[in-house]
Formats: C-alpha cells, structure tokens, sequence
C-alpha cells in the first residue's frame, strides 16, 4: 500500500537486453561471453542483492525489462550447459590465481581468493534458480518487489521501420507472446527498443493491451501540448497509453562520464583483467579457442585515476570500494529527497515522480559494484519519510488526472534522435530490410493456404527477418565493436531468408535446410507467420 503523506515517488526502470546470440553448432563461441558475463556480473548479483533486500524486510521496488531475446537465452538448454562449463572453468581460473598469488602480493591473494568464493555462490545461485534467471525474477515479482515488463520481439528500432506497419505490428505482439510464454502472466508495460517512439506507435501498443511505456525527456519536453509537469508525472497518449519520460537529474548522478558515481578511483577498473594481463600459455585454456584474449572477469585492479594509463593502476582493495558504495548510495538517496523536495514545492504540493532508467548490465558488468550500489540505495530509501520507491502500474493508480498529449518522436541514443541507427557507417542495412519485409507480405499473401512445409518455411522467414531486425547491429557498427561480426549477423539472416524465400517461390523447398536453420536460429519455436499480417 503507497503511503498518503509521501511527496514524491521514485521509478528505477532497469533495461536488460542482449541480442539474440546463440551458436548450437560450436562447441564454444567468443560472442556467447556477452550473455555469460551478464549473467555473472549483473543478472545473478542482482538477484542476490534483492534477496538480502528481502530477507532483511527493506520495502524495494523497482521494474526491469527482461527483453525476448534474453529470455529465449536464458531459457536455451544448450545455453545453459555452455554456461555451466564456462562457470566451472572460471572457478579452476579463479582456484589457480589462488595458488600462483601465494607468492605474490597480499592484496592479490586476497582478491583471488573472494573471486574463488564468489564465482561459486554465482554459479551455487544459478542452479537454485533452475539455470534460468528469469525464474528468479519472477519470483521477485510474484513477492510484489518488481514489475518485470516486455520489449518488442526481437529489439528491431520501431522508429525507422514505421512504414512497415506489419513490423511494426508483429514486434509487439511477438514481444507480448513472449512474456507470456516464459512468465506465464501478460505484460502491463513496454519498453521499446532504444527507447525510440514515433507519434502514431500507441495504437499498437493499445491494440495489445499494453498500459505504459517511456520516453527520454524530450519525448515529453517537445510534445505536441507542453506538459505541466514536465517529465515528473506521467501523461496519457491518445491512445489511452500511458508514457512515463526519464529524469536527466539522475541520470547524470549515476551516469555522466564527468561526475557519475562509477567514475570513484574506488571502483574495479573495467579494462584491466587477467585475461590480458597473464602470460598466454597459462591463460590459454580461458580465453577463446583462437588464442585471442577476453577479459575472464578476474580484474585485481582499480579505477585509480582517469587520466592514469592501464599499467599505471593501482590494487583494487574491496573495503574502500565497499565504503565508496555505501557514500554514494547514501548521496543518490538525499539527492532525491531533496529533488522530492523541490519539485513539491514547485509543483504546489502535488507529487513527482521521478522515473530513472537504465540499462540493467550498467549495475555489475560495467560497474561492477553497481549491484551493492542499489542494495544500499533502496536500504537508505527505506528511511525516508518523503520518497516513496513505486512501480509504474502503483503509480497510476495514485492519481485521478493525466494530461493527454502526443510524444515527440525520440530515442534515449546520443543527441535523442535517430543518429545511432542511421549513418554512414549503417545505412545499407535499411535496403536489405525494406525487400525482406516487402517480399514477406508478398508470400503471406500469396501464399493463403499453406501446407505444413509452407508453414514452417514461413515461421522460420519471419525468424530470420526479426533476426536480422535487431537495434544491436546498427549500434555496434556505429559505435565500431566487434563490428564484423554485427555485420555477419545482418548479411547471414537476410541470406537465409532470401534462400527460403526462393524455395518458397519455386514450390521447392528443401526440408534438410530448413531444419537446418530451425536449430541455429531457434528464437520464438512458437512464433506463427501471421502476426505479420496487416
């Protein structure tokens, strides 16, 4: 029950998101590490923290997307046993560092040993959750401390594909299904790829029962009417779907590059770790097959200084990045307050809500103590008399008035527009998708009456098109990581899909390919052609 005498409510919204990056045919693949170290370093802390948070009676509330394409992952059986491998080599890494820093410094015996332990309750925590993180946090939303909510199908940015309106349709029905599938409950809200709106996108959302979704700040700020509150109270679309926008004040807080509390010269430095740092015929059998290095997660050095250069780094000593969480959870809970405060005040005494939202790997992977970090926030939240942490759906059930307004077309990428997913460096992406997506409605319409092989073919179209779809591509060329493979990702799914669109065409297809495709590129086993119908 929301308490009457607060003046202000806090929305944490937790994005977690991954591409669909799954390669049954390999023994080990370098791009799977993208989804282990997300479950190591922010999934399995998280889920940890809040169960210290719930043991120790602390009010917390927050939401998290738990994206399709993650929750296909953490659901894959193959996925899951690669995972444990990796996990128990991780742990013979970690049992090794123990026995070679005997003879080194103290500090480094010290850590090899926490990372020894650690990597055990992870892995000991993985396996109590059925080797499915989903599963626990679910069970954190069925205890009422999360509102978990969905993405569409396969994160494909909705903003540039809005004259595909059969797109446009089937990501948010397939996004919707989805949740249903693994959660077994429907979804009360949205978080759309990237955050990227366009005026027009409610009616979708509505159309499948969808109560909410965000927007970036200037989604509200440059809407069609100036909203009252700016982005401290949630607004209504014409739809009948409700839009909460993001707060730049606490995004700046935990975030900036110049002033954001990861910065501290506390914290684990990212960029250093033993992968690199080790001789390779030691560090051989942990790294890639191909000899190249990757970071393992055993990093036994800290920020120390912005400006110092990685050999220059300092021991990273766990009791003062311990300490460091703790000032600045303290810090981030009377900013709000007095945030709260103020905006009370301004607002004759009507409450804001302040709604922070995040990408979910920037607590534990990024930031390594970034999990802690929110542990303790919420236990400082818990004393105060003025904030209150809320969910979305708690929220507007507080109120009895929404303004009704139009978002502005926006995204939460760099300069708040369309810039990140439609450059120099990516535009010949959007080519290929406008003939995939023409040639699919072409084949649906033709095709009225499928016989089961034609039904499969086309599931598995659909599946390559929401493959090759995915915002991440885009991204990663843009910001140029591991950019040759994002543009595999792209020219192999639309390869498959011209293949069996050809087949298709020429009553010819072939069974053995197709299965073929169906256990690579196994998203969605459920997902049927016609929700691409118009």
């Amino acid at each position: 029950m929301m308490s009457s005498h607060a003046k202000g409510y806090f929305v944490l919204v937790l994005h977690a998101h991954l591409p669909y990056v799954r390669h049954p045919e390999f023994e080990e693949f370098m791009e799977e590490r993208w989804l282990f170290e997300a479950i190591t370093e922010t999934y399995i802390p998280l889920l940890m923290a809040f169960d210290r948070l719930r043991r120790d009676g602390i009010a917390f509330k927050l939401t998290m997307s738990l994206t399709p394409p993650l929750l296909e992952m953490f659901a894959s059986s193959d996925l899951q046993q690669k995972y444990e491998r990796h996990m128990e080599k991780l742990i013979e890494l970690a049992d090794k560092e123990v026995e070679r820093t005997r003879n080194e410094d103290p500090q480094l015996q010290k850590l090899a040993r926490y990372y020894s332990r650690h990597f055990r309750e992870v892995l000991e925590t993985y396996r109590e959750y059925d080797r499915n993180p989903a599963k626990g946090f679910l069970e954190f939303e069925k205890s009422g401390h999360l509102e978990i909510i969905t993405c569409n199908a396969t994160h494909a940015f909705l903003p540039l594909l809005s004259r595909h309106m059969p797109v446009v349709k089937s990501q948010i029905e397939v996004g919707v299904q989805a949740h249903e599938k693994h959660l077994g409950r429907c979804p009360k809200g949205i978080w759309l790829a990237e955050c990227g709106y366009y005026p027009g996108l409610d009616k979708f959302l509505s159309l499948y029962g969808l109560k909410y979704f965000f927007v970036d700040s200037h989604g509200l700020w440059y809407a069609d009417h100036q909203p009252r509150y700016g982005v401290y109270r949630p607004a209504v679309t014409p739809e009948g779907v409700f839009v909460f926008a993001r707060d730049p004040e606490s995004s700046e807080e935990v975030w900036s590059a110049q002033v954001g509390y990861p910065g501290d010269s506390r914290y684990r430095e990212f960029y250093r770790d033993v992968g690199f740092d080790r001789e390779l015929e030691y560090i051989r059998p942990y790294i890639d097959k191909s000899g190249e290095r990757v970071n393992t997660g055993i990093k036994y050095y800290r920020i120390t200084s912005k400006d110092a250069d990685l050999s220059k780094k300092e021991y990273y000593v766990l009791e003062d990045a311990l300490k460091a969480v703790k000032e600045h959870a303290s810090d981030f809970a009377r900013k709000k307050e007095r945030q709260v405060e103020r905006l009370y005040e301004l607002f004759d005494e009507n409450a804001p809500v302040i709604v922070a939202p995040f990408d979910a790997e920037l607590f534990g992977h990024w930031w390594y103590e970034g999990p802690l970090f929110l542990e303790e926030f919420f236990r400082e939240l818990s004393k105060s008399q003025s904030v209150i942490p809320s969910t979305p759906s708690e929220v507007l059930d507080i109120f009895d008035e929404y303004q009704v307004l139009t978002p502005a077309a926006s995204t939460w990428g760099a300069n708040g527009y369309f810039e990140v997913w439609l450059n120099g460096s990516n535009d010949w992406i959007y080519r290929h998708y406008d003939e995939m997506i023409e040639r699919m409605s072409e084949v649906i319409d033709r095709v009225s009456s499928p016989s089961p092989l034609e039904e499969r073919c086309l599931n598995q179209m659909l599946r390559e098109l929401f493959l090759a779809l995915s915002s991440d591509w885009a991204f990663i060329m843009t910001t140029g990581t591991t950019v040759d493979y994002a543009k595999n990702r792209v020219i192999t799914h639309t390869l498959r899909f011209h293949k069996l669109y050809e087949q298709l065409k020429s009553g010819r297809i072939d069974e053995n390919y197709l299965k073929e495709l169906e256990w690579q590129d196994a998203i969605f086993p459920w997902i049927d052609f016609r929700s691409f119908k118009a």
